[in-house]
């Protein structure tokens, strides 16, 4: 065995304390499954051909788990004149190669020039970042930028925007405003050397953005180098989103050009919630924020002359964010969360807007906005549910400048949807006769480039293009053509269902049901009787976090470890889940740890019926919200379960209101929408009452079965400190079995050590139990 390998199995197979043959192979099933490449982004400009065809770039990623880190690697393939149908000559580049240490890859919109963005580290104060502009074989300019300038560059998906100029000579993009000045002390005292102290304690997001500074905007200048900061932004905004505007004039009668650039402005202050602090933002959509308009420190700028204020261009709506000009830069539309922000959801029912922009408009004149896509209160039937998207891709538009393209959820699918945004007729792209996700990655003239996630049988309309093959070991190949995704339509409890419940919530929710082609189920003679019974494999119901997100049918890597274990797996997308309109949405809040597990528990009963499980062989796993579920179900139906595995668990609510980054969830989802005003800093002991009472630990008396537990040293959501390692105490004092696994991550538990470590203990635990 190579040293690589030892290094890789050292630690879970000493906390698991066995090193048999079978878990070896397990170790190396799983490290196969984990390492399979999965393709990020993709990017698509006009061939430098000069034919009908274009050019893709595309970004692709594979964990190296004996480096806990993620490789990021490049690739191009020319895709010609798809018109025709005949697309067998595509054009891979013979090998992708490495972005090693870049932070952030941007290619300009011809597709001629790329931005490579690497982050060194900067909180010392003394590093640098470095913007690399590359053109078609050379480096065109490599600029350093000093700590005293920015700290590291943002290349999250929520506050990252790097947006080339329409003649591709400047750069926007959002970087930390630089480290204020420590404090020194020593220099007067007799043989004391000089020291710095700490300083005041500055406020950040929150989990994912521990010890980063406020998020400003910067211009770079390719030809000479020069970054400067983006003056007129208030001190109390983070900007992000940052995407450069068509061409305008100030004033109608002034015929000099400016540019202008329009980003996202989020204040430090939660007026939805009253609060004076930064509640956390990653996942979090009820944040409010607005679109902003300000001049860009460009050549021809009088320095003399302050900077104009940033101007608000979304008054009357409360969250704008994803701002995309039209190709032919007459209209700006955008994505509003403004059904999260006004409810208090994390996350909620999307909506679509517009704003007609001319080149002669006045910057600080009122800007009329357009309804595009309005919030769906509840579908018709298997109708458009509304829009829920997490992002919009660079250019979104087809060449008419009047449709857009996204991706979006709807039920448990991920799709493809096309919005005319003069009609705001919405249509789905992706088929409805499979149970297939899709996701955009990018558009060419009236070509769509997009990635499906789940294997299917079914025929499409569509042109595949061949990709490179895959060398995968022979049982993951097979174990993967084996797996079966259905979408199961399961009925509202009929307890649930009264004169007082929404419509919407009265329609049925869905599960995910993932089995194997092969031996599913299979008979067996019984008894001299000749009888027959079913050998269903082992259940597994997996529970997605949030509560408001979605599973959705979709290829996972942990999933199909866990299937290829022998496993069926039923992903339970209960009301409250996103994907189903926002009544549907909006039933939970002031319901979780009833309405929620109700809904479980009849999925699971359904899927019993229906010969499509053993109720003697059932476990759950869960994380977050899931990992909520999962432990009250533990407590609430404790005959139903031989084991439960949760991910950083949220197991006591009044315990987690005074040390999550988001203590307004906690009341929220306690108390629905009455947890707008309810919310303080310092919660009541009847409101600490009414959070305990809602919480799995209420019923940590009646968990029978043995549980594992993995929790992250850095999760700031969820704090292992007042949620999953209390649990486990409160179990091992009962005399139960709670093994716990206590990485060093955050909450999402997604650092690729802690992925293979955490799904290794998960298989083997699953194996002793079930």
């Amino acid at each position: 065995m190579d040293r690589i390998s030892e290094t890789v199995m050292s630690r879970p197979l000493e906390a698991i304390g066995k090193t048999s043959s079978t878990e070896v192979n397990e170790v190396a099933l799983l490290e196969n499954f984990l390492s399979i490449p999965s393709i990020e982004k993709a990017w698509t400009s006009p061939s430098w051909r000069g034919d009908d065809g274009f050019d893709v770039m595309v970004t692709i990623s594979q964990m190296n788990i004996s480096a806990n880190a993620t490789r990021i690697f490049m690739s191009t393939v020319f895709i010609p004149d798809v018109e025709s149908g005949n697309v067998k000559n595509c054009r891979w580049a013979p090998f992708p190669f490495e972005l090693s240490g870049a932070a952030l890859v941007v290619p300009s919109p011809s597709g001629t020039k790329l931005l490579v963005v690497r982050n060194d580290d900067v909180k010392n104060g003394t590093s640098q970042t470095k913007l690399e502009i590359w053109g078609q074989g050379q480096l065109l300019k490599e600029v350093h930028v000093p700590a005293s300038v920015h700290g590291s560059v943002y290349t999250d998906e929520w506050f990252q925007g790097a947006s080339w100029s329409q003649d591709e000579d400047y750069i926007a993009y959002v970087a930390e405003e630089p480290a204020k000045p420590r404090p020194e002390f020593g220099q007067g005292f007799l043989g004391a050397g000089a020291w710095k102290g700490q300083g005041e304690w500055i406020e950040d997001w929150g989990e994912t953005y521990t010890g980063m500074r406020r998020p400003i905007i910067f211009v770079a200048d390719i030809e000479s180098g020069a970054v400067q900061v983006v003056e007129g932004i208030p001190e109390d905004i983070s900007a992000g989103q940052v995407v450069w505007a068509p061409r305008m004039t100030t004033r109608s009668s002034c015929p000099a050009e400016k540019s202008i650039l329009v980003f996202v402005g989020w204040t430090s202050y939660a007026s939805n919630f009253n609060s004076p602090r930064k509640l956390g933002m990653v996942y979090c959509q009820n944040r409010p924020c607005h679109l902003y308009t300000v001049e860009a420190p460009v050549p021809g700028r009088d320095c003399l002359v302050p900077a104009l204020p940033a101007v608000k261009l979304t008054e009357g709506i409360n969250s704008a964010v994803f701002p995309r000009f039209s190709p032919d830069g007459k209209v700006l539309v955008f994505l509003s969360c403004e059904a999260a922000v006004n409810s208090g959801a994390h996350a909620a029912t999307n909506s679509l807007h517009s704003i007609s922009w001319s080149s002669g408009r006045v910057l600080s004149m009122p800007m009329q906005i357009n309804d595009v896509v309005k919030i769906v209160q509840h579908p018709d039937n298997d109708g458009f549910p509304g829009l829920y998207c997490s992002d919009l891709i660079a250019n979104p538009w087809l060449a008419d400048s009047c449709t857009l393209l996204l991706t979006s959820m709807w039920r448990s699918q991920e799709v493809i949807l096309a919005i005319n945004v003069e009609s705001g007729n919405v249509e789905r792209v992706t088929s409805c006769a499979s149970s297939s996700s899709w996701r955009l990655l990018g558009l060419q003239s009236s070509s769509l480039l997009a990635g499906r996630r789940v294997e299917t049988n079914n025929d499409w309309s569509w042109v595949n293009i061949s990709v490179p093959s895959l060398k995968l070991p022979k049982k993951v190949e097979t174990s993967l053509k084996e797996m079966l995704y259905k979408i199961i339509q399961i009925p509202v409890p009929s307890t649930e269902v009264g004169d007082t419940l929404a419509e919407g919530a009265k329609q049925p929710f869905e599960a995910v049901y993932v089995s194997r082609r092969k031996g599913t189920v299979t008979k067996s003679r019984l008894g001299r009787g000749g009888g027959s019974q079913n050998k269903i494999p082992p259940l597994l119901l997996i529970l997605h976090g949030g509560p408001h997100s979605i599973a959705q049918s979709s290829f996972s890597k942990p999933a199909a470890f866990l299937s290829a274990l022998g496993y069926n797996l039923l992903y339970v997308n209960y009301r409250g889940s996103v994907g189903f309109g926002e009544e549907a949405l909006s039933s939970l809040p002031g319901n979780i740890g009833r309405q929620d597990v109700g809904d479980v528990l009849a999925a699971l009963n359904h899927v019993v019926k229906n010969g499509m499980a053993d109720p003697n062989k059932v476990s759950v796993m869960g994380g977050s919200h899931g990992g909520f579920l999962a432990s009250h179900l533990l407590g609430q139906a404790p005959d139903k379960f031989r084991t439960g595995i949760l991910r950083s668990p949220v197991c006591n609510l009044a315990a987690n209101v005074g040390t999550s980054d988001i203590p307004d969830w906690s009341y929220f989802e306690a108390f629905g929408k009455e947890g707008l005003t309810t919310y303080s800093e310092v919660p009541s002991a009847s409101d600490l009452s009414v959070l305990y009472q809602c919480s799995p630990i209420a019923h940590v008396s009646k968990v029978k079965v043995p549980t594992l537990i993995i929790v992250g040293t850095q999760d700031r959501r969820v704090p292992a400190i007042s949620n999953g390692l209390p649990y486990a105490q409160a179990l091992r004092a009962r005399g139960l079995e709670a093994k716990v696994i206590y990485v060093q991550d955050r909450h999402s538990l997604e650092r690729p050590q802690t992925q293979f470590e955490g799904y290794l203990n998960v298989g083997l635990w699953l194996k002793r139990f079930m």
